[in-house]
């Protein structure tokens, strides 16, 4: 019996299905994010492929559950492997995106080389490059080895099935967008196809102990393609960023079941490949120059990792109606924001101004600890005088003009210790409750400083220091 088919419409963002197309989605309220799919009205789908006879597990009372160390399995690179989380776990499904170019691929065939080296057998299924392509790849970044298996395929039947019968450690699948499954008729990339690709890979993972790396691609918004469920089925994802013409590339952790959200590694782009940044605050601050107006240094927690980056801003007089605001690596709302807290709070006439902010070295800020950095990279450049020294600032910046308490501030301080930093600007509370732990760390020997503490209330006494 034929199985009819039939046309909806589904939404790029969650998965929702209408039978004709909104420009709205009233489930996840996107715009414009419906495509047209064909469906099938199986009601069951052949999964021989990811099928086990392992008997279904009974439920269990959680007080006889025994804990067990999670075994990692490292890669070589340990500005990866800190991203995710110490290492692989097996049978794990892994996520990586990032803008065309930016790196994945290189990133990839580095760590399946490390993978390789230790006696892990890979499975690399590219459905965007041919093998001969890979290889010239490999033979510039020297990653070649015979432990990496490589062939070309889109259907995922056949992906599945190399995989159960080669029985590798580690299978790489790229891209997903260019994967499709010959029980859904509708086209490579659609919603559905990345969507039960992902699912029978995520079943060939948890399954049979195949550690799967899946490549997926980005929007033109930087988001990545495909359902937003995508993210939901997977272990961990991981997002590739960087600017070209620095050459810094930062990896950051979106998602991680086994390990901390929000990591971040860094790495240098260089003719062989990727290499880790062991100190990425020094990196970052190589071309910081004293005496310099609208510079300021921001202390950030990135994961677990505190990192000092440089705020650049540039004030001017304006020839047009409207202000020219424009920023690079901030939010730009919460700029926004913060520039009319600036003028309302602190009393800084800047409505007629051009304003240019930058966060040098590619790198971009989201945590609010970086409001305070920002406040006084733009105070400076509109008094036109530098701060003295090296000066380091963290503070969140409330509407009212407050320095709001921030996470961790003795990992910051010590951090800006290590660097040979004059001045630290932090929040008053903050201060306040690690003021013990604070002193002691300047009094530790390993540790000794005759860095200044200044704790800040409020945003106004910035024009004081």
């Amino acid at each position: 019996m034929k199985s009819s088919k039939k046309t909806v419409f589904v939404c790029g963002q969650c998965g929702s299905q209408q039978p004709k197309w909104l420009g709205k989605c009233p489930d996840c309220n996107a715009w414009n994010s419906f495509s047209e799919d064909i469906v099938t009205d199986k009601q069951t789908v052949h999964r021989a492929e990811t099928q086990s006879s392992r008997p279904p597990e009974k439920p269990t009372p959680i007080t006889d559950v025994r804990q067990e160390t999670i075994p990692r399995i490292f890669c070589g690179l340990p500005e990866l492997d800190r991203v995710l989380g110490g290492g692989l776990v097996q049978g794990s499904l892994v996520l990586i995106s990032g803008d065309p170019g930016v790196g994945k691929s290189t990133l990839l065939l580095q760590a399946l080389f490390g993978l390789a080296s230790q006696g892990y057998r890979v499975l690399y299924a590219s459905g965007e490059e041919s093998r001969e392509q890979i290889k010239l790849r490999a033979d510039r970044l020297k990653t070649v080895h015979p432990n990496i298996l490589l062939f070309n395929e889109t259907d995922l039947g056949t992906i599945a099935g190399q995989a159960l019968s080669l029985k590798p450690h580690v299978l790489v699948v790229d891209s997903i967008q260019t994967v499709a499954h010959s029980d859904y008729p509708s086209s490579p990339g659609s919603v559905t196809q990345v969507r039960e690709c992902t699912a029978r890979l995520m079943d060939v993972a948890k399954l049979h102990g195949i550690t799967t790396w899946i490549v997926g691609h980005v929007t033109k918004e930087g988001s990545i393609a495909g359902p937003r469920v995508l993210e939901h089925l997977v272990d961990t994802v991981m997002h590739l960023e960087g600017d070209a013409a620095t050459g810094f590339r930062i990896l950051r952790s979106l998602k991680n079941r086994f390990g901390s959200t929000g990591e971040v590694g860094v790495f240098s782009m260089q003719a062989n490949g990727l290499s880790d940044v062991a100190n990425p605050s020094a990196l970052f601050l190589e071309s910081l120059k004293a005496g310099v107006e609208g510079s300021a240094v921001a202390v950030s927690m990135e994961g677990t990792r505190p990192l000092l980056v440089e705020i650049q801003s540039l004030v001017g007089k304006s020839t047009l109606a409207t202000p020219r605001r424009t920023v690079t690596g901030l939010d730009p709302n919460r700029f926004a924001i913060l520039l009319a807290v600036l003028e309302r709070r602190a009393g800084v006439s800047i409505g007629l101004l051009d304003i240019y902010a930058n966060v040098a070295g590619g790198l971009r800020l989201s945590e609010p600890a970086s409001d305070l950095a920002v406040a006084a990279s733009v105070l400076s450049s509109v008094i036109e005088t530098p701060w003295q020294g090296r000066v380091a600032f963290f503070g969140e910046v409330g509407l009212s003009g407050e320095i709001r308490a921030t996470t961790n501030p003795v990992g910051r301080v010590q951090e800006a210790m290590k660097l040979g930093f004059d001045r630290v600007y932090m929040p008053r509370r903050s201060y306040q409750m690690e003021k013990q732990a604070l002193l002691e760390l300047q009094k530790t020997e390993s540790t000794r400083s005759d860095m200044q503490i200044y704790p800040v209330e409020h945003i106004r006494e910035l024009r004081h220091g």
